[in-house]
């Protein structure tokens, strides 16, 4: 009796049966992050532009996002059926520097990826953030209107807008700052920033003025797995710990968390650059972006967790210790949703 498991063209059908995904931007802390937890379910193609990487298991290939000819040219060889768009240049203070280069990368390279994603028939997925808002004392939900007070903001508004009007095929994740490691040692994230400073006994200054969620990025990429494996479409979801602090409140329970030296965090502001035509409006010293989860909760019947359970989630994954006396389980998977 052959044993179907272990037949060959099994396995090959069952290979190919896979579905392919795109990510544009796969050099990216995102990008990259989600090829490294999508590549064991799905077939993933990821792009780059002046950063070269190597993912194994992953196919990288390079393209500019800004030539229509290179994005069509990867759509119609790789022919994914999603497409990620984890291009852009998410620092507020660059975006407040380079307002072309944001407005380039951010809105009219996911244009380009949007429209041939239509032609090839592929589900386009945008990844945004929480500073389409601008900041004020509430919850927002899904269908509060943009009012962004950044460029980076600005930028990220118009990509959804662009998006929910042109495609008839799409889901966009409306994200709070998303923390883990990245790929590239010439770009680290803040938290592997503030992580090295910490191990190696440094002061470091985090904003205490700007108050956001909080989420490990594979709490992302198991939310994407599991909207593609229910054939969910057009939806806007906003993604986000259950509590919103600083970066500071942030950097005092990660070292609690990771048994690191929390004297050596202090209290700082970070620049914070208001567009133009916003700087004179009345506003609070401090800004707060606190999104609504009940759509996403309700949907995929899940629960999204604190920032404490997440970064105890990051712990296990990194392979952390929980205590001095216990280690932790290594991370293979999400157990708070």
């Amino acid at each position: 009796m052959t044993d179907e498991l272990n037949n060959p063209e099994e396995e090959k059908k069952k290979k190919s049966k896979r579905k392919t995904i795109l990510i544009f931007g796969v050099s990216s802390f995102v990008g990259s992050n989600l090829a490294e937890y999508l590549k064991k379910d799905y077939r993933v193609v990821g792009t780059y532009n002046k950063n070269p990487v190597q993912i194994p298991g992953v196919l990288t290939l390079p393209c500019d996002v800004l030539s229509k000819d290179e994005v069509q040219l990867i759509l119609f060889a790789t022919k994914p059926d999603i497409t990620i768009y984890a291009v852009g240049l998410s620092s507020i203070y660059e975006c407040s520097k380079q307002e072309d280069r944001a407005d380039a990368l951010n809105s009219s390279g996911l244009y380009n990826v949007a429209e041939y994603s239509q032609r090839y028939k592929s589900q386009i997925c945008y990844i945004s953030s929480s500073f389409v808002f601008s900041g004020e004392s509430k919850k927002y939900i899904e269908m509060d209107i943009p009012d962004p007070n950044t460029v980076y903001g600005k930028s990220q508004a118009s990509a959804e807008f662009y998006v929910q009007k042109t495609s008839l095929n799409y889901l966009i994740f409306r994200c709070c700052r998303l923390y883990g490691r990245g790929i590239n040692p010439l770009r680290p994230s803040f938290f592997e920033i503030m992580q090295k400073k910490l191990k190696s006994g440094q002061n470091i200054s985090l904003d205490s003025y700007v108050n956001q969620g909080f989420l490990d990025i594979y709490f992302l990429a198991m939310i994407i797995k599991m909207c593609i494996d229910k054939g969910v479409t057009n939806r806007l979801f906003q993604i986000s710990s259950q509590d919103t602090m600083s970066y500071f409140d942030f950097g005092k329970i990660y070292g609690e968390a990771f048994q690191e030296s929390v004297d050596l965090i202090v209290k700082g502001k970070w620049p914070f650059p208001i567009l133009a035509n916003q700087a004179t409006a009345p506003r609070s010293e401090f800004l707060n972006f606190k999104l609504d989860l009940s759509n996403i909760e309700s949907y995929l019947n899940i629960k999204l967790p604190t920032i404490e359970e997440s970064l105890q989630m990051t712990m296990k994954r990194f392979k952390g210790k929980v205590d001095t006396k216990r280690k932790a389980n290594k991370g293979d998977g999400i157990t708070f949703i």
